[in-house]
């Protein structure tokens, strides 16, 4: 007679689900709803559905993926050929890394941590990245009880900080929300808006640290992990739900209180402010440089192991330095400037990864998934590459794009989605039987 299969606590499963959450809940993330909200006025409902559908939904699908597929990216990218799964990854990690994420968490540090404070017109975020970055750089250089501490420290606060941040936004909003005719597409604009949160790239890589965790804890049946697994990414993601619908919310009632803002980190500060005077102030701007500096370690800690194991000419603690230098001189642009360089890539990058995550979802029914993972990824890649290099205005690319432009959808940069499901379709008739059936076939006879 079998073993019962290990089963952990609800406690625990609760716990997991919360670290889960603190994964994906960066600091930076707090800065997109607002912005989205005040832009959205009384088309807040639509747009912040498009904006969970990628901020949410597909960060959820990409864990759940990870549970099925028992691991991170190196599993997702298993059925690729060697050389396209090392360009993928290198990609990922550079854009959750040194060239986006990581300097962003600099940025938000110091416009919601720093800026409020000073005199206006001043400008010290070149030496408070120079500092911000150098903490960090010791931190992952030194991995110890010190970032054990700091985590389990920040997330409570950080939760608190939301809680009060919520009360304050329902039971005395600061002002009404006002209609707009600024935005044509809210459901679509949210749902491009939701890239930047840049959650559904993560999930490529939090997947193993979640099923890590769960071993940990005992868990070795491989069906209990992926139910685990799955539970956790429904708790967070039920959790991310709340933070963004409170923080759109505010976005759209804070036209009085932030009429001139240009991003969310100055709508967040002036609405706490108005809320909550300084202490609130003080109080935001502590748990946001905190969190951005876990944050921070983090990404560079992942990038330093990512890059010394599949370039090992270099050593761990050379990437990591090397990362946080890049991340400190990128800092430097500024948070508007950082977001105008981080939409192009993200419209290359984000296709990719939303098809990957989808084909890794019915792996188990491809008859060839290497194959059919080639000819799905392929055009998707090109109409999204595409879409980048016209965001970013590379006038060379545009004789090209205007014969992309006439694909359904492409006014809104999602073309990529009919040639990719074709592609697909394609792919699945020109392999044969899935796996599935093959395997019903041969236990009948």
């Amino acid at each position: 007679m079998s073993a019962k299969p290990f089963s952990l606590k609800s406690s625990d499963v609760v716990a997991v689900g919360l670290m889960t959450f603190a994964l994906f809940l960066g600091a930076g993330n707090m800065i997109f709803p607002p912005i989205l909200g005040q832009q959205a006025g009384s088309e807040l409902f639509p747009a912040l559905a498009g904006f969970l559908l990628t901020g949410v939904g597909l960060p959820l699908l990409g864990v759940i993926a990870a549970a099925r597929l028992g691991g991170g990216l190196d599993r997702f990218t298993q059925d690729l050929p060697k050389g396209v799964a090392l360009v993928t990854g290198i990609i990922l990690y550079l854009a959750i890394g040194p060239l986006f994420a990581a300097p962003r968490t600099g940025i938000v540090a110091y416009e919601m941590g720093v800026a409020p404070f000073l005199s206006e017109g001043s400008n010290a975020l070149s030496y408070f990245s120079v500092a911000f970055f150098a903490v960090a750089l010791v931190l992952a250089l030194n991995p110890g009880k010190l970032i054990d501490f700091v985590g389990k420290l920040i997330t409570p606060m950080l939760v608190l900080v939301l809680l009060a941040i919520a009360l304050g936004v329902f039971l005395f909003p600061q002002g009404e929300i006002r209609a707009t005719t600024d935005m044509a597409s809210p459901l679509i604009k949210g749902f491009k808006e939701g890239y930047q949160t840049m959650d559904t790239l993560g999930a490529l890589v939090f997947g193993i640290v979640i099923i890590s965790s769960l071993r940990q804890r005992g868990v070795t049946d491989n069906k209990q992990i992926t139910r685990y697994t799955i539970q956790a990414g429904l708790i967070a993601a039920v959790g991310l739900c709340l933070v963004y619908m409170t923080l759109g919310y505010l976005g759209a009632t804070s036209i009085e209180v932030a009429p001139e803002a240009t991003n969310g980190a100055e709508i967040l500060t002036a609405y706490v402010y108005a809320s909550f005077g300084q202490a609130g102030l003080i109080a935001l701007a502590l748990c946001i440089v905190l969190a951005c500096l876990t944050t921070a370690v983090g990404l560079m800690t992942a990038c330093g192991e990512y890059f010394s194991k599949v370039m090992p000419f270099a050593s761990y603690r050379v990437w990591v330095i090397g990362c946080t230098l890049v991340s400190a001189l990128i800092a430097n642009v500024g948070l508007n400037e950082l977001l105008s360089l981080t939409i192009p890539a993200l419209y290359a990058i984000y296709p990719v990864a939303i098809t990957l995550i989808l084909l890794c979802l019915v792996r188990e029914r491809l008859a060839n998934p290497g194959r059919t993972f080639l000819i799905t990824l392929l055009p998707v890649a090109i109409i999204g590459l595409t879409d980048g290099l016209v965001a970013g205005q590379i006038e060379a690319i545009a004789p090209f794009a205007s014969l992309l432009a006439k694909l359904p959808l492409a006014e809104h940069d999602l073309g990529w989605m009919l040639p990719g499901l074709l592609a697909f379709t394609a792919g699945v008739l020109t392999t044969g039987k899935s796996n599935e059936e093959c395997s019903i076939e041969t236990a009948a006879v």
